[in-house]
């Protein structure tokens, strides 16, 4: 199948993180971020902000707030984030050796995605990279109370394809997704080393 990602010949079921992993988003969301964090009349350094990879909005507001001393209110930063990242989403590209994997095995095993993102957003997304389709379950920051590096995420992926754990592959960008994985008891591929 695809030559520059394994795909375990035992699993049963494959999970895929979206941001970062599916589509190439992480910048988009940066950027996102930095609008807003610049009427604070703050900063936030890049790599810094990339350790926050897989965690929820609303766990990243409190985050930058407590890094960079701000008051970044929830409820209208929440809604606000995300109506910059819609007016970015066009730039959005695919990383095609992880969407190629979805691709080919849509319809011969169990695809479920699995995102700190809220549902509205990872549907737009997966849309703009033309898999709104191709999964079989999908699960996001309001299907869960705890995200990554908690295992519930990709627990229940699991759960709603009717799979075993441990015969589930997930695909990942983000050490917390991977940890997640690992916590699941699922085989993670970190796609970083393999693209």
């Amino acid at each position: 199948m695809s030559s520059e990602i394994p795909v375990n010949p035992d699993a049963r079921a494959l999970i895929f993180d979206i941001d970062g992993t599916l589509a190439d988003t992480m910048g988009l969301h940066y950027e996102a971020w930095q609008a807003i964090i610049r009427d604070h009349g703050a900063e936030c350094d890049r790599g810094w902000f990339s350790t926050l990879g897989g965690m929820p909005s609303v766990e990243i507001i409190t985050a930058v707030n407590s890094h960079l001393g701000i008051s970044m209110d929830t409820e209208s930063t929440l809604l606000r984030k995300e109506e910059e990242y819609i007016r970015l989403l066009q730039r959005v590209r695919p990383i095609e050796p992880v969407t190629e994997i979805v691709r080919q095995y849509h319809g011969i095993l169990p695809l479920a995605a699995g995102t700190g993102g809220r549902r509205h957003i990872a549907l737009k997304t997966l849309a703009a990279i033309g898999l709104d389709d191709c999964f079989d379950a999908l699960v996001t920051a309001e299907d869960v109370e705890k995200h990554k590096p908690f295992p519930d995420t990709f627990l229940m992926c699991a759960q709603l394809m009717g799979v075993a754990p441990e015969l589930c592959q997930v695909f990942e960008d983000s050490e917390l997704g991977l940890e997640a994985a690992r916590r699941a008891g699922m085989a993670a591929t970190d796609i970083r080393t393999c693209i």
